[in-house]
C-alpha cells in the first residue's frame, strides 16, 4: 500500500476507535444515570475524551464533515442497538425508518469520500 492510502486507512481506523469510544462512554453514562454510581461517570468521561482524541486524529485525512457525520451516525445506530438489547428500550416504526435512512446516507457520503 502506498503512503496516502495507508494514511487514509489509518484515519478510518482512528474514526472507528472514536466511534467505539463514544458508544462506550454514552452507554456508561446511561448505566450510571440509572444506577447512580459515580464510577460509570468516570468511565464515561475518559471514553468520551478518547473519542474526541481519535476523532481529531481521523480528520487529518478525512474531511471533518464526513468524519463527524460518520461518527455521529454510526454511534447513534450502535447506541440504539445497545438501548434495545441492554436497556430494553423500544423503537417505533418511524424510528427504525429514520435510522435506516441515516445509515444509507452515511454510506453514500463515505463512498463519495473515497472517490
Amino acid at each position: 500500500m502506498d503512503k496516502p492510502k495507508t494514511r487514509l486507512a489509518t484515519s478510518w481506523l482512528y474514526l472507528l476507535l472514536a466511534i467505539l469510544a463514544e458508544v462506550a462512554g454514552t452507554a456508561f453514562m446511561t448505566e450510571a444515570a440509572r444506577s447512580g454510581t459515580y464510577a460509570g461517570y468516570i468511565v464515561m468521561a475518559v471514553a468520551l475524551a478518547l473519542s474526541y482524541f481519535f476523532l481529531s486524529l481521523s480528520i487529518r485525512q478525512i474531511a471533518v464533515g464526513i468524519a463527524y457525520a460518520t461518527w455521529e451516525g454510526l454511534g447513534l445506530a450502535a447506541l440504539t442497538v445497545i438501548g434495545v438489547v441492554v436497556f430494553r428500550e423500544t423503537l417505533s416504526l418511524q424510528e427504525i425508518i429514520g435510522l435506516t435512512l441515516a445509515l444509507v446516507g452515511i454510506a453514500c457520503v463515505a463512498i463519495g469520500e473515497e472517490k
